[in-house]
């Protein structure tokens, strides 16, 4: 009898200080954000140190951020991990206002979604960011 492979999975860190933002983006992502990724396993932080402590260990396929996070925001948390960390992993970045996005150009996060979050527009931007990560798994 031959067991089955494991099914793939891919890694979401997700920070805020807030249990119900690090809960609505793991009720909109749910198990796959889309059909043709593999499921997810999520990382929750809620301070600095854990996030940073997470993505040194490696295995992060994708950061979300919550901007609006205290005492450190989401885009002083992407900024330094994309100065200080070797392959860091792409950043969803989760601003306070539409207007904020520009500050995520600062930050060097690949994609942005404000709060209130949308849940059609966070699984679309989550999964953008991580089919290339199932394709560079898959090489």
């Amino acid at each position: 009898m031959t067991s089955a492979a494991p099914e793939p999975t891919l890694t979401v860190l997700v920070y805020s200080d807030d249990a119900t933002v690090r809960q609505a983006v793991r009720s909109a992502l749910g198990r796959r954000p889309a059909a043709d990724l593999p499921v997810l396993e999520y990382v929750e932080c809620a301070t600095e140190p854990m996030v940073i402590r997470h993505l040194d260990a490696g295995g992060i396929d994708l950061a979300v951020l919550d901007g609006e996070a205290v005492p450190s925001g989401g885009m002083g948390i992407a900024k330094r991990m994309k100065t200080e960390i070797f392959g860091a992993p792409p950043v969803l970045l989760l601003t306070g206002r539409p207007q904020d996005a520009w500050l995520a150009t600062w930050s060097q996060a690949e994609a942005v979604v404000p709060h209130p979050l949308d849940p059609v527009l966070l699984a679309q931007a989550a999964a953008a960011l991580l089919r290339p990560r199932v394709a560079v798994a898959g090489s």
